[in-house]
């Protein structure tokens, strides 16, 4: 006899277990089936939570071994490495978090099913349970948040030893000496960066002509000058052609992308970062008439139910950016949803940050998007060489822009490069989210010394009345 449930959420990541507790809170009988043993999903296990340590670990080795520390009387002897530690450490922060989410199931009374679910008809699951047997699961509203997997390209097999993904990037027993990264694009950088600042000489290839090619020019071309002057090579507008691991390290041929003579690299570890692919494999989806579009996402309303009526769809399954913030959202709204009350999502509003140092962070338009909608608007750019704080941190990278209707003077997008950028990158978020216009934020009150002050005096400079420039 099958187990029934109001909700049954399939993938236990940032979207699915974020949907599974606010259902429960909501009052609603709620499973989460969740394959691997952690709940997490990609994010806590082998995404953005590790990368994250080993991106503070590693920024803090190279102040070290760098001398970036003598410049404050600071003085390290001679800095070394000791990597098991530091992925040690990483591992424990993974471990925290995993379980917290583990306690927060408890406590909300959500049950955790370790296993893989498949769909017998529109209601059932079946679920291969991780410690053998199975179990029938029915479910008055089920969700779909399988989340995304590595993509690669045609003909390149990711070995795990040569060629890797960035699941492997995250615990490689030694620095290598050589690293090649196939694709410019946020995680490219921030493990080619970590990698890059414990010793490896790291070659970034990228296929359209700039690096972060979903964000504003401006943030892009100021990164890849950012990027070349630590160490990093780039090589963009090149196609790769081949990958071959052998034995001691992997060759990768690479060509113009516009078409010319070929080249081959070699280097000692290949990372291959072109991006992820919505995971929907082993569902069964056809079974209940679900459709995939030319990405292979689940189509959805705008109020993430699907074509198929009681099935519910969000995160990297379905359209928009694959970030865990995005899925947390999705899956507050579509928990409402189910439970009768109105759960939505300003997906023009969903900031993007890379994590490197500096980090570069956007929300809403890039400049290239309101040129191409024919929209008039007005730039408001401020340095963090002009930032009292910044300068005296010795942190001057990046800028910070603002991007106004040229009429209303609403707030249609915020770039920034800076060492903080991805923290600062709320107040624009919450400005927007708010209507707010380039003179609201001018007219608030920031803290003297800070770098949001950099903010104000940007959306001051919208209308060319910026003070500290």
């Amino acid at each position: 006899m099958a187990d029934q449930f109001d909700v049954i959420v399939i993938g236990g990541g940032p979207g699915g277990y974020v949907a599974a507790i606010r259902a429960a809170q909501l009052g609603l009988s709620t499973a989460c089936v969740e394959k691997r043993e952690t709940l997490g999903g990609t994010c806590l296990n082998v995404g953005c939570i590790p990368s994250k340590a080993l991106l503070h670990a590693s920024h803090l080795y190279e102040e070290a071994a760098g001398g970036a520390l003598a410049a404050w009387g600071v003085n390290v002897a001679k800095a070394t490495l000791d990597l098991d530690a530091m992925l040690k450490a990483k591992d424990e922060s993974v471990a925290g978090l995993t379980k917290g989410v583990a306690q927060l199931f408890r406590k909300n009374k959500v049950e955790h099913v370790k296993g893989t679910a498949r769909f017998k008809d529109r209601s059932t699951l079946e679920v291969a349970l991780n410690d053998g047997g199975t179990r029938t699961l029915q479910g008055k509203n089920i969700v779909v948040a399988t989340g995304s997997e590595v993509a690669t390209l045609p003909g390149v097999e990711i070995d795990g030893t040569r060629v890797i993904s960035s699941t492997e990037a995250l615990s490689l027993a030694k620095v290598p000496k050589s690293m090649i990264v196939i694709g410019g694009g946020y995680i490219g950088l921030e493990m080619g960066s970590v990698w890059r600042r414990l010793g490896a000489e790291v070659t970034v290839v990228e296929y359209l002509d700039r690096i972060l090619p979903g964000m504003d020019g401006e943030v892009s071309k100021t990164m890849e000058r950012i990027l070349k002057k630590q160490g990093m090579k780039i090589r963009t507008a090149t196609r790769v052609t081949a990958v071959k691991a052998l034995k001691s390290k992997a060759k990768v041929t690479i060509e113009p992308a516009k078409g010319g003579d070929a080249e081959t690299l070699e280097a000692e570890i290949v990372l291959m970062a072109v991006g992820r692919k919505p995971h929907t494999e082993g569902l069964a989806l056809e079974k209940v008439g679900l459709r995939t579009d030319k990405a292979g996402r689940i189509e959805i309303h705008d109020d993430f139910s699907t074509t198929v009526p009681g099935i519910w769809a969000i995160g990297d399954v379905v359209k928009g950016p694959m970030l865990a913030h995005k899925a947390e959202d999705e899956g507050i709204a579509v928990a409402e949803n189910i439970a009768g009350l109105t759960g939505q999502v300003n997906h023009d509003v969903i900031p993007g940050v890379v994590y490197t140092m500096p980090e570069a962070a956007s929300v809403g338009k890039t400049e290239e998007e309101l040129k191409a909608a024919g929209v008039a608007y007005k730039a408001g750019k401020f340095p963090f060489l002009a930032n009292s704080r910044a300068k005296t941190n010795k942190e001057t990278d990046g800028f910070v822009k603002i991007l106004a209707d040229a009429e209303t003077d609403r707030v249609l997008g915020v770039h920034m490069v800076g060492t903080l950028a991805g923290t600062m990158i709320a107040e624009a978020a919450v400005a927007m989210e708010f209507g707010a216009s380039s003179e609201d934020i001018a007219l608030t009150c920031h803290a003297h010394p800070t770098h949001p002050e950099a903010v104000k005096e940007a959306a001051l400079a919208v209308h060319d009345r910026a003070i500290h420039m």
